[in-house]
C-alpha cells in the first residue's frame, strides 16, 4: 500500500465523519490495487454505519396507548441507533411515577446513556438526580424545554410550546376564527398547558379549554361533540395532537357544526386530510428529529465529548406549519412515518 493511500489518525475519538474520509481514500486506492476489503470498508462506511463500541441508550417518554406520535420518534430513534451502532431500549408510560420507575429501572440497567420526555418534570427530578450519580448522561427531548437544565440534563431537542403555541393563535386570527376550544388530552402535561397558553396570549377572540381522557378516543369524541352542540358559537376546535384532531373532524360531524379544525402536531393520516381540506392546518415539531438528535447526541458525547448548544441553549425543532400550501412537500416522507 503506497503511502498515498493510507489514513492518518485523527486523534483517539472514532467519528463518522473520519471514517468516512478514510474510507473513501481507501476506496479511491482500491480500483487501482484490487484490494477487496478496501471495497468492502468503503461500502461500510458510505453506509453511515460507526464502528465505535456498541453502546446501550434507552428512550423513556411518556407515550399513552395509540398515541402515534411516538411511534415517529421512535423511528427517528431507531435510525440515528442503527447508524452509530447502539442498542436502543424504549419504554413508555404516561404516568409520571411509572415513567420515573422505568427511568430507574435503565439506571439498574447500568446503559450507556437515556434520552427522557419531561411531561410532569417534577416527578423525574429524584431519579434523574440518582442518573447523574451514577455517571450516566442524560438528555431531555419534546417536553421540557423550561426545566432541563435544572435537572441537570446535558441537552434538550424540541419546540418551545408556548411560542409554538402563540404562533397558533397569530395564524387563527388570520384565518378569522372568532371563538375556539382547546382540547388538553392530558392533565398536567406541562408542554400540553404551555400549548394553550401560548395560543391564549395571542388569538385576539375567545378562547375555551376543554378537557379529555386521551386514552379513550370514544370519550374524546364525545365530549367534543357534546361541547359543539353546547357551544354553537365554537367556530374552531384547536387539538394537541394528530389523533385527537381526526378524531375532532368526526366530533364536529356528530354536532352538525360548521366549526374548522386546526391542530399541533402530525402524522401520514394528518397529512391527507390536510390535503383534503378536513383539517386547516397542522403544527409540525418534527418528531422524527427529535428522536433521531436525542440518541445521536449521546453517541457524540460518548465518542468525542459533544454536546449541542453548549450545555445552555435548546437545540429547537419546531415550529412550523404545514397547510395547503407546502403539505405536498413533507407528503411522502409522512408516508414513510418519519414526518
Amino acid at each position: 500500500m503506497d503511502r498515498s493511500c493510507r489514513p492518518r489518525s485523527r486523534g483517539t475519538a472514532p467519528l463518522v465523519a473520519v471514517a468516512a474520509a478514510a474510507a473513501l481514500t481507501l476506496a479511491g486506492c482500491s480500483s487501482s490495487h484490487g484490494g477487496k476489503k478496501a471495497e468492502e470498508e468503503a461500502a461500510n462506511a458510505a453506509a453511515g454505519k460507526a464502528d465505535t463500541p456498541r453502546m446501550t441508550v434507552a428512550l423513556v417518554t411518556h407515550q399513552a396507548p395509540g398515541d402515534t406520535f411516538w411511534d415517529t420518534v421512535r423511528k427517528g430513534a431507531e435510525a440515528a441507533a442503527a447508524k452509530d451502532n447502539v442498542k436502543l431500549v424504549y419504554s413508555a408510560d404516561p404516568n409520571a411515577g411509572n415513567q420515573a420507575n422505568l427511568v430507574q429501572n435503565a439506571i439498574d440497567q447500568k446503559v450507556d446513556g437515556i434520552a427522557v420526555t419531561l411531561a410532569k418534570p417534577d416527578a423525574m427530578k429524584n431519579v434523574l438526580g440518582k442518573a447523574e450519580r451514577a455517571g450516566i448522561p442524560v438528555v431531555g427531548l419534546n417536553s421540557g424545554l423550561s426545566d432541563w437544565k435544572k435537572l441537570g440534563l446535558l441537552e434538550f431537542f424540541g419546540q418551545d410550546e408556548s411560542v409554538a403555541g402563540e404562533a397558533l393563535g397569530k395564524k387563527l386570527n388570520a384565518t378569522g376564527a372568532k371563538k375556539i376550544a382547546c382540547v388538553i388530552q392530558e392533565q398536567g402535561n406541562v408542554g400540553l398547558t404551555q400549548r394553550c397558553d401560548g395560543v391564549k396570549r395571542t388569538f385576539e377572540g375567545d378562547t375555551q379549554t376543554l378537557y379529555v381522557n386521551g386514552t379513550d378516543m370514544p370519550s374524546v369524541r364525545s365530549t367534543i361533540t357534546a361541547k359543539l352542540k353546547q357551544d354553537s358559537a365554537i367556530d374552531t376546535v384547536v387539538t394537541l395532537g394528530a389523533p385527537f384532531a381526526l378524531t375532532a373532524v368526526q366530533s364536529v360531524e356528530d354536532a352538525g357544526s360548521k366549526a374548522k379544525v386546526a391542530t399541533f402536531d402530525l402524522n401520514k393520516e394528518m397529512v391527507k386530510a390536510v390535503q383534503n381540506g378536513s383539517i386547516e392546518f397542522a403544527v409540525d415539531q418534527q418528531p422524527y428529529l427529535q428522536g433521531y438528535l436525542a440518541v445521536d447526541s449521546l453517541w457524540l458525547y460518548k465518542n468525542n465529548g459533544n454536546y449541542s448548544g453548549g450545555g445552555e441553549q435548546p437545540v429547537l425543532t419546531g415550529p412550523a406549519f404545514v397547510d395547503k400550501a407546502n403539505v405536498d412537500k413533507v407528503a411522502e416522507y409522512a408516508a414513510k412515518g418519519t414526518r
